[in-house]
């Protein structure tokens, strides 16, 4: 390893860890050798003054000039003296290191979720070219400006150094001397580690390349075309270079029965969960460990299995690799809350285990390997079906991204006597045929957020068939149900048609419905760590078997420990809404209103209700209700019923027509604007219970804080009709046409963006074509849309060579926004004699960052365990089934110890573990017997890797959701730089506190104002053209409904937008842009 201290010229440095990048600028002297540089507060500026010089060289030794950090060789020649020449005449212009800087804002994420650095090679320029034509690859101390830390810097080298590089051995000056000169030993692959922020390591691997013979120096102009072109590379985005040195590798986590370790090619499915009790032979022969000879261990019954894959190499061979290069993955588990508070305990827990390496049991002829993968296990616990597997890298070995899976018990299935799985719900239909999607309508995707595991989509034309999955569509199954299909038509109930096909599909917890024709039918799972007891249906059972069924309205969001679903009637019972509550699995229904149906309650003749919201948190359902006059033509009103009151109310009639908005992206709806001859056709109602926004659509889009005043969205064409909404309750929302087209808002904002189609569209599928991309073909059907983890996504039917297919792929949103932006906002720029290419920059920042975040495990109330696998004595780390068993036990044993020990805190004084603590004690014994291969079992047992993690830190991100006590507080910082992005070395004019005050701009928006407040303190750093902001939001001590720990909680939000920048400010990451002018932050 190289230890010579150099001053550096131009150079980049890169970190990653868990697949986030953050890359750099630092510039030096080469390019610009006389550029001033500002001093900026709470930055370290270098400072380099360039020199050039034409002494001879001496005995082929290369000297570092002291003064001004540039290094350079001594009789060059005539040659040299003209590239040195040319460094003094291109060191005229002055470089702006801060517009540098802050050119690529978007390029800054230097940080990942874990609060994390990585480092990794980045070429940076050649002080002097020798006579060969090899450039070897160094590192460089460099001292990080904003930190003060030292860090490893790559850059190239030259030919002289390169040769050297190879005997390794240099000698040179400028770093630490000894007799005059430095040795600086290094070898041709080295690894260095440091810390990060957290305790946890990041690696990184140097390589010298190959030795190259001497050849002719450079000409001058080749020189300066080398110096603008690196100098192209550093300002471009990343990963315009980065694409060769990082490959697109993915996770692939399989759940994997115990029994079934090893095996190639397997994967089960998620619904036994009677915990193992094989495990005792296995702890037995523990007899000198640390385990307890009396304690009974148990085991779950499915193990994860890990590899991944990279393109074009075979997964088998990648995988090798990464182990033989230390690479581990570390599993993160997230345990879903359940809906029934009153059941079980409301907490966040997490465990965090790292997998074991165990080789296939395929037949090999390798000496040590052919194939292997990682295992952990898959652990359960009481009370949650839903669980998030998110898996990143340890630092070694390949970069691979981070990734959430999600693996979720299904508790619509059952084993048969041949042990082969079967549906309970129906039969499993094997062939897609093509008319089940092709130019067949998309439909909504309607389930309980965040609580469902298993997913159902109907739809499927004259077929009572569902598309069922338990993964969010990662994988499907196609499952024909077994219904009586009694199609009933009366007086009462008057039908045009029948027809088989499933129109509505709910999904619960544990329950899903459907509706054919006028027909309910429901089918709740079997879930004993949910239910207790094995409540699941044997069959379909119809419900509402006298009344005649519509529709069906879903409730998004569960409430008082329990769900809701809503179904519309007609005929007899029109103007009456069944109201369905799910506790448990047990479902039950109650007729509302309960005294006299709304069109009574209205004094009405005719009426109907088209769309029903409930809001569990007011036990208040929103109708929204179609009247008829005999006198007048139809109109809309939104009516109030109080469930408790049993209050009915009128709360809004919508306008007749669509309103003439002269130009306006909306218009606050006060009844004196003017209208056009277009009439508003309602066609249904959204509400998003953590922003208190209430949504009418149809061929309109009207939006509404209070349920009574609205305000219209212009953007929206009135020619088109709104087919359905979906929301991510993160702040986004997508709208699915009757046309099939997609548009886009954002909550908070008045402005929408059509995705499909678009120009920005047409562009991204151009370069999907050029990347010979196989989710997109010219002949595809939508069939759903649908938000995951604040991602949008499309189910699709893709016709490729006669062969039809249902893909699951991501809608990205930002990149066709900028797409859409740059085809919009261009224009010619004449530069002598030609015309370039510039673009319109309408964002009003440069930089944007979450400073002073306070460690979250206080708010989010997270619990996180953490689990490593026992060692082996093995050379070759490998893993056998006995140690793997261990590990089970060990994760099982330490869950139960939570489970017994639970309280609701996250401090070492409730700590769970505390009986393991005598048994720490020991451990340099069982040191001792495992360095000297006496381990029983051959496995050693660290109890200090089974432990409750106190420490985590924020991750330089708001998290999902936090809690506020009675009058406690939550403080965090906004920093935004004004500044613009452009490619010109141009002096930065300095703004005063008025121009930073006029150009950028926070706003807060609250849910709930009077519960809580938030407070803006605003600072100018005029010196770094920046404006930091202070937002602290607070308990009012004004809302007491909520009851114990855990109990009828107020769901809020806060939501922070920079003023002007909806739809403009985007920041690029690993993953591809994503916008950052929207902040929300759920509060309970």
């Amino acid at each position: 390893m190289e230890k010579c201290r150099e001053k550096r010229e131009w150079g980049e440095k890169v970190s990653r860890l868990g697949g986030k990048v953050r890359i750099e600028k630092v510039l030096t002297d080469k390019v610009a050798p006389e550029w001033k540089e500002k001093k900026v507060q709470g930055e370290e500026k270098a400072r380099g003054e360039g020199k050039a010089s034409g002494e001879k060289r001496s005995q082929g030794k290369e000297r570092v000039s002291k003064g001004d950090g540039r290094g350079f060789k001594r009789g060059r020649g005539e040659g040299q003296a003209r590239e040195e020449q040319l460094s003094k005449d291109q060191g005229k212009g002055r470089v702006d290191k801060e517009r540098v800087e802050e050119l690529g804002w978007v390029e800054e994420q230097g940080r990942d979720k874990a609060g994390k650095q990585r480092e990794e090679q980045t070429p940076g320029e050649r002080k002097g070219r020798g006579q060969g034509k090899g450039r070897g690859v160094g590192k460089v101390w460099a001292e990080d400006p904003e930190k003060g830390e030292a860090r490893y810097r790559t850059r190239y080298q030259g030919r002289a150094r390169a040769r050297r590089k190879g005997r390794c051995e240099e000698m040179g000056g400028g770093g630490a001397k000894s007799g005059g000169e430095t040795r600086c030993k290094c070898k041709c692959r080295c690894t260095t580690r440091g810390s990060s922020r957290t305790g946890e390591s990041w690696s990184h691997v140097a390589r010298c390349p190959a030795m190259y013979p001497a050849g002719p120096a450079w000409p001058k102009l080749r020189v300066l075309r080398a110096l603008w072109a690196l100098l192209a590379v550093l300002l471009a985005p990343w990963r315009l270079w980065a694409k060769e040195d990082i490959q697109e590798c993915i996770w692939h986590v399989v759940l994997i029965k115990f029994e079934a370790v090893g095996e190639e090619g397997r994967s089960d499915r998620f619904f036994d969960l009677e915990p193992l009790e094989s495990l005792d032979s296995v702890f037995s022969l523990l007899v000198d460990a640390p385990t307890d000879q009396n304690e009974k261990y148990l085991g779950f019954p499915y193990y994860l299995k890990i590899n991944y894959s990279c393109g074009g190499e075979s997964s088998e061979a990648q995988v090798r690799k990464g182990h033989l290069t230390g690479l581990k993955p570390l599993v993160l588990v997230t345990f879903q809350s359940p809906v029934n508070f009153h059941r079980w305990k409301i907490e966040q827990l997490q465990i965090q285990m790292e997998a074991a390496p165990f080789r296939s049991k395929e037949r090999c002829n390798a000496e040590e390997v052919c194939a292997m993968s990682w295992y952990t296990p898959m652990p359960i616990k009481n009370g949650s079906v839903v669980m998030y597997v998110d898996v990143r890298s340890n630092g070694l070995g390949p970069f691979v991204q981070n990734k959430r899976f999600h693996v979720n018990i299904n508790g619509f299935l059952q084993k048969q006597q041949d042990n082969t799985l079967q549906f309970t719900v129906g039969n499993e239909i094997f062939n897609l045929i093509p008319r089940y999607f092709i130019n067949v309508p998309s439909r909504p995707l309607w389930h309980t957020v965040n609580q469902t595991p298993v997913l159902i989509l109907g739809g499927i034309p004259d077929e009572k068939s569902v598309l069922l999955t338990d993964t969010s569509f990662t994988d499907f199954f196609l499952v024909e149900l077994n219904i009586d299909s009694c199609w009933v038509g009366s007086f009462y109930c008057p039908q045009a048609s029948f027809t088989a096909t499933i129109y509505d599909a709910i999904a619960t917890e544990s329950t899903l419905f459907i509706r054919q024709n006028q027909l309910v039918y429901y089918f709740t799972g079997t879930y004993v760590t949910l239910h207790e007891s094995n409540q699941g249906s044997g069959s379909w059972v119809r419900v509402l078997a006298n009344e005649c069924i519509k529709k069906l309205c879903p409730v998004h969001a569960h409430g008082n420990g329990s769900e809701y679903i809503m179904a519309l009637t007609t005929g007899k019972r029109e103007g009456y809404v069944h109201f369905g509550t799910i506790t448990d699995g047990r479902v039950s229904f109650e007729l509302l209103p309960r005294q006299r149906s709304v069109c009574e309650g209205l004094q009405v003749v005719n009426c109907s209700i088209i769309w029903a919201v409930f809001i569990a948190g007011d036990y208040n359902l929103l109708l929204l209700v179609q009247m008829e006059d005999p006198t007048t033509r139809k109109y809309f009103q939104v009516v109030s019923y109080d469930l408790v009151s049993n209050y009915l109310a009128i709360l809004y009639t919508i306008p007749e027509f669509i309103p003439d908005a002269r130009g306006l992206e909306f218009l606050m709806l006060l009844g004196t604007e003017s209208h056009t001859t277009f009439l508003m056709v309602p066609k249904g109602m959204f509400y998003n219970q953590y922003s208190n926004l209430l949504y009418i659509w149809g061929n309109f889009l009207l939006q509404s804080y209070n349920y009574e005043n609205f305000i219209y969205l212009a953007d929206f064409p009135k020619e088109q009709s709104i087919k359905y909404l979906v929301n991510s309750f993160r702040g986004d929302m997508a709208i699915v046409t009757e046309t099939e087209e997609i548009w886009y808002l954002l909550e908070g904002s008045y402005r929408m963006y059509k995705l499909f189609p678009s120009r920005g569209w047409e562009v991204h599928i151009n370069l999907q074509v050029m990347h010979q991309s196989s989710v997109y073909t010219p002949n595809e059907t939508m069939v759903t849309l649908f938000y995951e983890d604040t991602k949008l996504y499309q189910l699709v039917y893709l016709m490729k060579n006669q062969q039809g297919q249902l893909v699951k792929r991501h809608v990205p949103v930002e990149q066709l926004l900028m797409y859409q932006q740059l085809s919009n906002h261009y224009f010619f720029k004449r530069q002598g004699s030609h015309l370039t290419l510039s673009f319109t920059n309408f964002c009003p920042f440069s930089v944007m960052r979450l400073r002073d975040l306070p460690n979250p495990q206080v708010y989010s109330r997270q619990e996180r365990y953490q689990a490593r696998p026992p060692r082996v004595v093995e050379p070759s780390g490998f893993h056998n089934e006995n140690s793997l068993a261990v590990y089970q036990g060990l994760v099982y044993y330490l869950l139960c110890l939570h489970s017994e020990y639970h309280k609701p805190y996250a401090d070492r004084v409730h700590d769970s573990t505390w009986s393991w603590s005598n048994k720490k004690q020991d451990r340099d014994y069982y040191f001792y017997l495992a360095s000297n291969s006496q381990s029983p079992g051959n496995v050693y047992i660290d109890m200090a890797s089974y432990e409750k993690i106190y420490d985590l830190k924020a991750d330089y991100e708001l998290p999902e959701r936090i809690f506020l006590d009675k009058g406690t507080s939550y403080v965090f910082s906004v920093f935004l730089r004004v500044g613009g992005q452009s490619l010109e070395f141009t002096p930065e004019r300095v703004l005063t506190s008025e121009e930073l005050k006029s150009t950028v701009d926070l706003g807060v928006v609250l849910a709930d104002p009077g519960c809580i407040e938030a407070v803006v303190k605003q600072k100018f750093l005029i010196n770094r053209n920046s404006v930091l902001f202070r937002v602290t939001l607070s308990d009012k001590r004004s809302c007491f409904d909520q009851g114990l720990s855990g109990h009828h909680l107020l769901e809020t939000s806060m939501l922070l937008k920079v003023a002007g920048a909806v739809g403009h400010c985007f920041q690029n990451t690993h993953q591809g842009p994503r916008m950052t002018v929207l902040l929300p932050l759920r509060a309970t």
